[in-house]
């Protein structure tokens, strides 16, 4: 059993019509970048509860979460309606394993999401612990629309903090936007274009690619990666080139 504790509301930022982030003070335990917790409200008389990314660095007391507003959901559309001061209850304790310290030695670090899935990515890089091991880091965001593209802002401004050492890649499938890349990630990797935009091929020998979002883009690249490239899923016991989370 999961032990909750309440959180405070401090923020609610409405990005789009469906897209919004949601700030919390709480007295967690501490989590390992990458981790998610579990949102929780009473609702007629039934803890419901959903699994969110801390977009925040562990050292970061704002506990802020990044989410879709599904119109027919139980929980997301009351998170969406919050306001500064009211309660919401999350999971002391963080849990997942999309976390550096399960990504084996590699020169090159591929972090590639869809959507709200950018979440874990900014965490471990606003922490920015464990990645001096790393030669280049490369942060791809695909959205359907450039308005999807909330945390470009902060992206950039990472871009800037690692000094040339993270290459950041905006992808946009539904329209055609100047510095995005056109289409779904899978059909860009395997006609090369991504690697072009950012200036490095993605090698087993060399790469470990992350990949966290819309399971049919994880199922696909991983297929393309697999098909194309030789690297296969990264196991604990059996060490590969891939490693990924789905958000469904």
């Amino acid at each position: 059993m999961a032990d909750w504790v309440n959180g405070k509301v401090t923020q609610v930022t409405q990005w789009t019509d469906g897209l919004f982030s949601i700030t919390v003070h709480a007295p967690i335990a501490p989590f390992i970048a990458g981790q998610f917790a579990k949102l929780a409200l009473e609702i007629d008389g039934e803890r419901v509860q959903r699994a969110y990314s801390y977009v925040n660095a562990p050292s970061d007391p704002n506990l802020e979460f990044y989410l879709v507003t599904v119109p027919e959901g139980k929980l997301s559309p009351r998170l969406n309606q919050l306001q500064p001061g009211s309660e919401v209850m999350v999971t002391k304790d963080a849990a997942g394993f999309f976390v550096l310290d399960e990504v084996p030695e590699c020169d090159t670090l591929w972090m590639l999401a869809t959507g709200t899935a950018i979440g874990p990515y900014l965490s471990i890089l606003q922490e920015g612990k464990d990645l001096e091991r790393f030669k280049n880091l490369v942060l791809v965001h695909a959205t359907r629309f450039a308005r999807d593209l909330s945390y470009l802002p902060l992206m950039q401004q990472l871009q800037q903090r690692y000094n040339g050492k993270l290459r950041i890649q905006t992808v946009v499938s539904r329209e055609e936007v100047a510095g995005s890349l056109t289409g779904r990630v899978p059909a860009l990797i395997e006609d090369g274009r991504l690697e072009a935009a950012v200036g490095l091929t993605i090698n087993a020998e060399t790469d470990h690619v992350m990949l966290c979002g819309n399971p049919q883009m994880v199922r696909d690249t991983q297929q393309t990666l697999k098909d194309q490239r030789q690297m296969r899923k990264h196991l604990r016991r059996k060490p590969g080139h891939i490693t990924s989370e789905h958000y469904w």
